[in-house]
């Protein structure tokens, strides 16, 4: 694998690890059930493989915080300021204070939510990767009133998709902007008003849609590097349709992580995103509205 461009993403290694709690479907049947050494093993495997084309930063795990090793929760960041996350549950809300302190080392401008909004970073808020436009899913965790903060924060058009099935609480477990302007999803995981809004903004020929098992399998939860994409598993008709689009497809089993309802995507934040106005400037000179819902 050869690296496609300096892009850097946020890891935390596993050493705190564990299904302790159930906040999602997933983590049901799973308390004090999962392997931490596989979980290390498989964490280390993904790291790996993506250092082979990209830059992959540590923070530290904290005690107490088992799911502090999903970074995507963390914070949305685009350039250099990172919206921090406002975890909805009581369970998760000590991680804000360690993803606050490491964004502030990091040179990052921290803004927060109100105390009264949740909203959970790059797990519910995904930049497209062709336009300049923020996807933003809610209804399980987020707030739908994050979005217009979000957009007037970050001068960006915001999306909302109203998620509906509550096995796929967070965007990234049923949707994943890709390289080239591409999108992996599963649709029944939406309202039928937010199916109809991604068919009207991402041509057919973009769309890459999902069936059920490979949905269950967290095939959306991908990690997106240039023409890599790093994934729990992909059925090979899934595989087949990302690699005719020109993706190179890396299935690395995440199996420990799955128990707590995460995967590839939940274990990393992309730290290097930049502008696309020069994508979609003709669009926005037209008068496109900055929030959709």
């Amino acid at each position: 694998m050869k690296p496609q461009r300096h892009e850097v993403f946020l890891m935390c290694p596993p050493g705190h690890f564990e299904v302790s709690y159930v906040i999602n479907p997933w983590m049901e049947g799973n308390v004090a059930l999962g392997d931490q050494a596989l979980a290390a093993r498989q964490w280390q495997a993904l790291r790996d493989g993506l250092r082979q084309v990209a830059e992959v930063r540590e923070m530290p795990s904290a005690a107490g915080l088992p799911d502090m090793v999903f970074t995507a929760n963390g914070g949305l960041v685009l350039e250099d300021k990172v919206v921090l996350s406002r975890f909805r549950h009581a369970e998760r809300q000590g991680e804000e204070a360690h993803f606050a302190g490491w964004f502030a080392e990091q040179g990052l401008r921290v803004l927060r939510m109100p105390d009264a909004i949740a909203f959970e970073g790059a797990g519910d808020a995904l930049l497209d990767r062709q336009s300049e436009l923020l996807w933003m899913g809610y209804g399980h965790r987020t707030d739908v009133r994050a979005a217009p903060l979000i957009a007037g924060w970050l001068d960006i058009e915001v999306q909302s998709l109203q998620l509906a099935d509550p096995r796929f609480y967070h965007l990234d477990t049923c949707f994943c902007p890709l390289e080239g302007g591409h999108v992996m999803y599963y649709p029944a995981a939406f309202d039928t008003a937010s199916q109809k809004a991604i068919a009207c903004r991402v041509p057919q020929q973009r769309r890459i849609v999902v069936g059920e098992q490979d949905a269950l399998d967290f095939a959306c939860n991908t990690v997106n590097a240039g023409r890599h994409v790093f994934l729990n598993r992909a059925s090979p008709p899934l595989r087949a349709q990302l690699e005719d689009k020109g993706f190179e497809v890396h299935e690395t089993p995440l199996s420990e992580f799955m128990k707590a309802g995460g995967a590839a995507k939940c274990l990393t934040l992309k730290l290097t995103e930049p502008r696309r106005r020069a994508a979609n400037a003709g669009r926005l000179a037209e008068g496109t509205v900055r929030l959709s819902a």
